[in-house]
């Protein structure tokens, strides 16, 4: 059995998906789509702009999901099918990508909704008020306990459960600071501030959840045609009914990803393709569990080698 897995916020670079619209006229379609359906040159920014805007959580967040999509368009025309897939799961807003990818939401509503997430998380919180750190060294459990005795009162979460071996926690900017220190007073190996703009995946997030409701309550939502892991059950979905209330819930809850990876192992399957930007979520994948086969495609010779493999 395999899964595809589609990757988050962090895995953006400057050209990123330009070989697949090089090469496959459907990938190219995919860009020119997502820039109709945001009114700009999402493409030109993503292929010829700078680091640092794309990095904007508004523009990184359709970004990465217009790479992920044009390279599952360029494996389709090859022959191989996101139904080759038993299941599909994202890191945080790689979940919309696998969503797209199995035809649960378009690929114009999922750019705009992209978009409307990536704004409404940049603007919950202001800039300066909260942070995040990445705990190495700690599992889950002690890193939950390091955030609840760094809180006094401010929040700090658990917000990433990335692998066995790397949490992030997010909250109140000084929350976090002593969450820091506290977890190198538990054994962490180290304690980093993450370069990122807002606290993500805790409760300060709760008017971008809010506006998340509004948006979804708009979409047409379908069956996925493959399962979806979603990050806050770390367990597979396929009611379209129940996908908007999960991606509300997502913005404010952690990202189960040790969780889900483990649970997509415990039900069989052997093998993990990751679509799109970067090679972050097998590193993960690996840690996890070492038993798993990690395979990247974001170039066209990815494509090649996976179509002769699965089509």
């Amino acid at each position: 059995m395999r899964a595809f897995v589609f990757p988050g916020q962090g895995a953006q670079a400057i050209g990123m998906g330009k070989d697949f619209a090089d090469n496959y006229s459907v990938a190219k379609a995919v860009f020119d789509e997502v820039d109709e359906a945001l009114g700009e040159k999402l493409s030109d920014l993503i292929w010829n702009g700078d680091i640092e805007t794309l990095t904007l959580t508004q523009n990184a967040q359709p970004a990465l999901m217009a790479a992920s999509l044009a390279a599952m368009a360029a494996l389709k025309s090859e022959g191989v099918d996101v139904t080759a897939a038993s299941f599909v799961a994202g890191h945080s807003l790689g979940e919309y990508s696998a969503l797209c990818a199995t035809g649960a939401i378009s690929l114009s509503d999922t750019a705009r909704l992209l978009r409307i997430r990536g704004a409404a998380m940049q603007e919950a919180v202001p800039v300066g008020i909260g942070a995040m750190a990445a705990l190495l060294g700690l599992d889950f459990e002690t890193a939950q306990g390091v955030a609840a005795e760094a809180a006094q009162g401010e929040v700090c979460q658990a917000a990433n459960d990335n692998d066995s071996g790397q949490v992030v926690v997010s909250g109140h900017k000084a929350a976090v600071e002593r969450a820091c220190g506290i977890a190198k007073e538990k054994g962490a190996k180290r304690a980093i501030i993450l370069p990122v703009s807002a606290p993500f995946h805790c409760t300060l997030m709760q008017p971008a959840a809010d506006r998340m409701a509004q948006a979804l309550a708009d979409i047409s939502i379908a069956n996925p045609s493959v399962p979806v892991v979603a990050n806050v059950l770390a367990a597979s979905n396929s009611d379209g009914a129940a996908i908007a209330d999960l991606l509300v819930q997502q913005v404010t809850g952690a990202v189960r990803w040790r969780e889900s990876v483990a649970w997509m192992a415990a039900q069989g399957v052997t093998e993990v393709y990751e679509i799109g930007a970067g090679k972050a979520l097998s590193g993960m994948i690996r840690r996890i569990d070492r038993a798993l086969a990690c395979k990247v495609v974001n170039t066209s010779d990815d494509v090649a080698a996976v179509a002769a493999e699965l089509a």
